[in-house]
């Protein structure tokens, strides 16, 4: 019966571990006043009939810290480019040189800046609500098990444990995003 049980922990932190790196995603789309290649990664680009992702279609670079430089493969696109970014409402004013389009990223304001922790703050919320399920459904199925009292009471503290340990990373990821959001 011990494989069971340690079946069912794998799996709990198998599960909890995916909460973390969807966390991290997340995080990662929450722009924090410095430039990046995930800021355009919705951006979508009439490519000859069909909608196409401007990454596939383009090279996206960071010269520094507050432009963006996206270089088409296709000349012809770069009036295709800028009207995308344009109507994606990033909030970006994307300048074409005939080469490139060059998009200066503004500073954040102090607002938008707690804006943005609050967002990242519910995307850490949801992380710890996905973690306490997965807790939630492992402790269900341990007691589902045919095992000893001793031995279940021992694997729900393990899987306590594992919710623990998560949450902490949870709490230390954000509190790296709040960090990075607020310095100016």
């Amino acid at each position: 019966m011990d494989e069971d049980v340690k079946f069912i922990l794998d799996s709990t932190k198998e599960s909890m571990e995916a909460s973390i790196e969807h966390l991290q995603k997340a995080l990662t789309k929450i722009r924090a006043g410095k430039a990046s290649p995930i800021m355009l990664s919705t951006v979508m680009v009439d490519y000859y009939g069909s909608q196409t992702p401007l990454s596939q279609v383009s090279n996206i670079n960071t010269p520094d810290a507050r432009t963006l430089s996206v270089q088409p493969w296709e000349k012809n696109l770069l009036g295709e480019i800028e009207t995308a970014i344009m109507n994606a409402n990033l909030g970006f004013n994307p300048m074409n040189n005939g080469e490139t389009i060059i998009i200066n990223v503004p500073p954040l304001t102090e607002e938008r800046r707690i804006q943005l922790a609050k967002q990242a703050k519910g995307e850490a919320e949801d992380a710890k609500v996905s973690i306490r399920s997965a807790r939630q459904e492992a402790n269900k199925e341990l007691k589902e098990l045919d095992i000893s009292e001793d031995l279940l009471r021992n694997a729900e503290v393990d899987v306590q444990e594992l919710t623990n340990k998560y949450i902490d990373r949870v709490d230390a990821i954000l509190t790296a995003k709040e960090a990075e959001i607020m310095k100016v």
